[in-house]
Order: structure tokens, then sequence, then C-alpha cells
């Protein structure tokens, strides 16, 4: 027992809004300002993901719109391990108009005596294990487990002084802050280089600007690489002396094929293993699964993408993994893994077309994936794309890898600072 920390529990110490019942029929996939936060907007652990965002362009009541660090935990979760539920999610900042709306699926935790409670440190304590035991051992439902305000409230604890509350959430929040900083850098990298493929291989940008006189804005050695003309092809007008032909005859493609599922684990024994994009990450997943008796395998550098529903969604193969049934993996023939993953990202909405074939869900086989037809350019325009994307793909594995030191610091910690088996001094 830590002498200055008082037991207590979390009905003491807040209430949890329900959210709003937005109208499904407004409700879209198109954006706007208005982003409505579903549990799919959680990370595992903790946390706040701003992929996959669903948007509201009904009326929205006033009282539902959240504000900058407004604290949330999920009340509904979907998957087998409810893996996000009772977990909570700080709102982040809002800017350019951008409105966050409170669902209904969502909590909103709110502090009855800020002298008492500190917003991040409760962050941290709704992340521990002990809190996340209570929950998942009061839920409801089978294919869709619920929690309530009233179970979560129950959840009993040691509460330290106001004062130590913030230094454990300096020291907590200082590593996810980080973490945070990372990912944005990674976002930031990854939309120079699909700015700089889609300009080269999509637009042709370099092309039209020698057609028409001007600058093409590169180094004479890389302009020099650029046709000055388009000529007419099946797939439009492409630069001259690029041509068209079937995605087969340019890229090494292998389909995933499922080992058995007693050989899956998520306690790192084996080879990491890719079922499907629901394993995909930002470049990484954010859960891992692993294989001990792969049967079909990508190596480093290979891309990664789901080809069953949902289509075209892409990872990168950072080591050798096992795929299965709902993965392939694929490699440009000139072995570039920064053209071969960018090439995919812009194939995506070719790809998602196969959503919508088959009688029970979207998959594309091999055949109609070798089949696609692409345009190959000209070998020494893939090769300097990849040598400058290569830099940026770099510093994405440097932050990427700082980011698992850091998440690992951050989960050794809360559990010794949360209960007051680590002591720091207060500031």
């Amino acid at each position: 027992m830590v002498s200055e920390w008082v037991q207590t529990s979390f009905a003491d110490l807040i209430d949890i809004k329900h959210g709003f019942a937005f109208k499904g029929a407004f409700i879209r996939e198109e954006e706007c300002d208005d982003v409505l936060l579903t549990p799919g907007n959680f990370a595992i652990g903790g946390g706040f993901k701003d992929d996959k965002f669903k948007y509201y362009y009904g009326l929205i009541p006033e009282e539902f719109v959240l504000s900058s660090g407004d604290l949330l935990v999920t009340m509904t979760d979907l998957s087998k391990q409810a893996d996000t539920l009772g977990y909570p999610a700080i709102v982040p900042t809002c800017s350019g108009g951008r409105r966050y709306l409170h669902n209904q699926r969502l909590g909103k935790v709110l502090i009855k005596d800020k002298q008492s409670l500190n917003a991040r440190y409760l962050y941290y304590v709704m992340c521990s294990a002990e809190y996340r035991h209570e929950v998942l051992a009061s839920v409801t439902g089978t294919t869709v487990k619920h929690t309530s305000p009233d179970r979560i409230k129950q959840f009993r604890f040691l509460l330290p002084p106001l004062s130590e509350q913030r230094t454990i959430a300096h020291i907590l929040g200082t590593l996810d802050d980080k973490i945070e900083l990372n990912r944005r850098m990674n976002e930031t990298l990854e939309e120079m280089a699909r700015a700089l493929f889609k300009s080269w291989f999509v637009d042709f940008d370099p092309v039209r600007a020698k057609m028409e006189g001007r600058d093409p804005g590169l180094p004479k050695y890389l302009a020099d690489l650029f046709p000055d003309r388009l000529v007419d092809s099946e797939l439009g007008l492409i630069p001259e002396g690029w041509e068209v032909k079937a995605l087969g005859e340019c890229f090494n493609l292998t389909m995933g094929q499922s080992p058995p599922g007693s050989t899956y684990n998520e306690h790192a024994e084996g080879m990491p293993f890719f079922q499907g994009r629901t394993d995909f990450g930002f470049r990484y997943p954010e859960k891992r699964r692993y294989c001990t008796a792969p049967t079909r395998v990508a190596e480093p550098d290979d891309t990664l993408i789901s080809v069953r529903a949902p289509v075209g969604d892409i990872n990168m193969a950072w080591e050798q993994c096992c795929i299965g049934r709902g993965v392939a993996a694929l490699r440009h023939k000139s072995g570039s893994s920064s053209y071969t993953y960018h090439f995919a990202w812009a194939i995506q909405r070719e790809l998602q077309q196969y959503e919508h074939m088959g009688t029970v869900f979207g998959a594309i086989n091999k055949t109609q994936f070798e089949s696609l037809k692409t345009i190959e350019p000209m070998s020494e325009v893939v090769r300097e794309f990849g040598s400058i994307a290569l830099s940026w793909d770099k510093y994405i594995r440097y932050n990427t890898a700082e980011s698992r030191t850091l998440t690992a610091q951050r989960d050794a910690l809360l559990p010794k600072l949360i209960s007051g088996e680590l002591r720091v001094e207060s500031v």
C-alpha cells in the first residue's frame, strides 16, 4: 500500500455521458467537416486513430460536438476479443473547420473535481491491465460486445496526490507525444512519395511540361529521362517509349495460402503472419500475429495487398512473413520496393472494383490480378524514383523502429507508475 494514495472508484470521480444516435441516412464515406467518431477510431491499447473516418451530413445537436482534449471511452466492440472495448482516446486538436461528433457507441468522460483527478492520468489508468480485465469481466453480448457507464464506474484503484498524477501523466505522455510525432512525420513522408509517384507515373507532369516548353522543375539528368511527347495507347495517352502490359509481365505476384489455424499465435512464436487487411497498420500492424508453419511467404520489402474484401488495402513487409489467403505479395521485376508500394497505392481504386464481384464476398484471384493492364515506364525512370523514395522509406523505418521502442518503454512503465511500484518526484 502506498501511504499517500487513497482507495477510490471511478464512481467517486467521474460521470460518463452517452453519445447521440446520429441517423444512418446522413452518414457517408465522402469527406466533410463533421467527423462522426466510432469505435474504429480507437487504437488497441488506447489512443486515437485518424483513419477510416465516417462523415455526417445531417443536423447536429451542439451538445454532441466534441472539444479538443475531451476524453472518450468505447462502449461497443465488434471483434471477437473486444480489442478496443472500454479503452480511452483523447479528442485531437480541431482545425480547418473540422468538428468531431459524439456518437452513441462512445462515452464522454466528465471529471467531477479537476482538483482531485488529472484527465491525462485518468487516461492512463483506463489503459491499464487491471481496468481492462474488469471491463472484460462484465461484458455483455456475444457477437457485439457491450459495456456501460455503470460497469466502468465500478472500477476501484489507488489514486495518488494530484501533483504525482501530473508527473506520471507527463512521463507517459512525453513518450506518447513522440510516438504521435513519428506517426505524423511518417504520414508526411508517405504523402511526399505518393505525390512524386502521381506526378511522374500518373499525370506525366515532366512530359507535359516538356511538350509545352516549360521547365519540368527537375535536375537535367532527371528531365532527360522523360520524353517530350505523349502517344495513344489502349489506356489513353502515355509517354513515348513507355508500354502497356499485363501486370504479370511487370511484377512478380505471390498469392497467399492460409496455414492450419492451430499454427496461429500472438506470442511471437514463428513467422509474422498476415491473413488480411485487419492485420495491416501504417506499414506495420497494430496487433501482430505469428505462424509456426507458414505455407506461402512474402520476402522483405514486398508490398502486401489485401485480395479479399476489403480488396486493395496495402502494407509493406519489412521482414519475411507468412501470408494467408486474404493477402498477396507484389514486387516489380526491377526489384524496386518503393516503386511497387506506390504503384499498388495508385491502382487501389481499380482493385476495389473487385469488392462487388463474387456471390459471398469480393475478391480478386491471381489470373484477374496478373491480367490487369498497366503502364510500364522506362526502367531508368523506375530506378530514379526508387532511389529518391528510398531515402524517405529509410526515415519511415527509423521512425517506426523508434516508436516500437518507445511503445515498449511506455507499456513497461505504465503498470509500475499507476500501481505505485515505481515512485516519481512530483513537479
